[in-house]
C-alpha cells in the first residue's frame, strides 16, 4: 500500500509541475522580443535587460505593494531609448501611443511640479486634483500592463523629480490636495536621459585627451567597457538627482553609440515604416543596395544617432518619392493579378530615382 501511495504521489507531482503558470498577464514574450530586436538595433545588451525584466512581470511573482518595475534608460540622443517603450506597446496593444508619455523638459520649473501632483489646497483646480497623467493608460489592463515613460529626466525641476520618489517606493501618487490617487502598481515605468553623453563618446573615442578622459582610461583600464560605461552613468546620476532617488530605481541601462556598420539595418528599419504609410496608397517600395549605402552614409553622424537618418531619408527618399508619386507617373497600374504596385528606387550619379516593376 506504502508503494502504491508512493506511486500515486509521483504521479499527482508530475500533473502538478506540468501546469502552466497561472499569471494574470498574458502578453506573448516572444513576440516583444521579435519587435524589439527588429526594431532597435545596435543595443542587444539593453534589450536582454529589458526582456528579463519583462520574464519577471510576465511570471507575476514581483511585489505587489510596488510598481512592477522601474527602468531608467541612459545614453546618447536618438539610439532607441524612447523607440523601445514605443515597441513595447506596439507589441502589447497593438498600438505604438498606447502608453502616458511625460515629457520632462515640459516640466523644468518649480511652479509646473503641480502638472504632476496637481495643485494645492486653496488653488485654482485643486478640487479636481488635474495633472497631466492619464489613469486609464497608467493602469493598464487586468491582462496587461500600464506603460509610463518619464522622458529626458534630467531636465524636470527638483520638486517635479522629488515628487516621483512615492512612485517608485510604493507606487502611490496622491496629488497634493488629497482627492485623488494615482496607482502604478500595475504599470512598468520608464524613464529616459541624456546624463554621461558626452563622456560616454569620450569613452569609446581614441582621440579624446581631456583631462577627465584620460584619468578614466587610466582609473578604469581593466574593466570591461559596459562596467565602465555604467560607472559613468552612475557619476552622473548622482551629480544630478539625489541618492536617495537614484536608489529608487530598480534598473539602469545604458544605450550605446550607433556604428556607422549598423547604418544599413536601420535604413532597412525605416523603409519598413515609410512602406506602412504607403500600404494605404496600394504601393510598396524597394531599395537597391546602392541607395541603401547612400542613404546610410549621409545619415550617419555619431551624435545624432538613428534621427539623422530619419532626416536623410525624409530628404533623400521621401522627397524624391513624393515628385515621383505627384509627377508624370501619377498614375499607375497595378501588374495582372496584384493589388499592390510595387516601386523601386535606384541610385545613378548622385540622384535617387524610381520605376514601377
Amino acid at each position: 500500500a506504502d508503494e502504491n501511495a508512493g506511486v500515486v504521489g509521483r504521479a499527482d507531482h508530475k500533473a502538478a509541475s506540468a501546469r502552466a503558470l497561472a499569471s494574470r498577464f498574458s502578453f506573448d514574450l516572444d513576440l516583444v522580443e521579435a519587435e524589439l530586436r527588429a526594431a532597435i538595433i545596435g543595443q542587444d545588451e539593453a534589450i536582454g535587460q529589458v526582456l528579463e525584466i519583462l520574464k519577471v512581470v510576465r511570471a507575476d511573482i514581483g511585489d505587489p505593494r510596488k510598481p512592477l518595475a522601474s527602468v531608467l534608460f541612459c545614453g546618447p540622443t536618438g539610439v532607441g531609448k524612447t523607440e523601445t517603450v514605443r515597441t513595447i506597446a506596439r507589441a502589447m496593444y497593438g498600438d505604438a501611443d498606447a502608453f502616458c508619455r511625460i515629457d520632462m523638459n515640459t516640466l523644468s520649473q518649480e511652479h509646473y511640479a503641480a502638472a504632476l501632483t496637481g495643485a494645492p489646497p486653496g488653488y485654482v483646480g485643486s478640487k479636481e486634483g488635474t495633472t497631466i497623467l492619464d489613469q486609464e493608460k497608467i493602469e493598464g489592463t487586468r491582462n496587461l500592463p500600464g506603460l509610463v515613460l518619464f522622458d529626458e529626466l534630467e531636465k524636470a525641476s527638483n520638486e517635479v523629480v522629488l515628487a516621483l520618489m512615492n512612485v517608485f517606493d510604493n507606487g502611490i501618487l496622491t496629488v497634493a490636495s488629497g482627492e485623488r490617487t494615482y496607482s502604478f502598481r500595475n504599470s512598468l515605468i520608464f524613464m529616459s536621459s541624456n546624463l554621461g553623453a558626452r563622456e560616454l563618446m569620450a569613452l569609446d573615442d581614441a582621440v579624446a585627451f581631456t583631462p577627465r578622459a584620460i584619468w578614466a582610461r587610466l582609473t578604469s583600464a581593466s574593466k570591461p567597457r559596459s562596467e565602465r560605461a555604467h560607472d559613468i552613468v552612475m557619476r552622473c546620476l548622482l551629480e544630478r538627482f539625489p541618492p536617495e532617488l537614484v536608489n529608487r530605481i530598480d534598473h539602469i541601462d545604458t544605450f550605446n553609440w550607433i556604428g556607422s556598420d549598423k547604418m544599413p539595418a536601420l535604413v532597412d528599419v525605416e523603409l519598413e515604416r515609410l512602406n506602412r504609410r504607403l500600404k494605404k496608397h496600394d504601393l510598396w517600395l524597394e531599395i537597391s543596395d546602392e541607395v541603401r549605402g547612400f542613404v546610410a552614409s549621409k545619415g550617419y553622424d555619431k551624435r545624432f544617432g538613428a534621427r539623422g537618418l530619419r532626416r536623410a531619408i525624409r530628404r533623400h527618399l521621401e522627397f524624391p518619392l513624393a515628385g515621383y508619386l505627384l509627377g508624370d507617373h501619377g498614375d499607375f497600374s497595378p501588374p495582372d493579378g496584384s493589388a499592390v504596385i510595387r516601386i523601386q528606387a535606384q541610385y545613378r550619379d548622385g540622384i535617387v530615382s524610381f520605376r514601377q516593376f
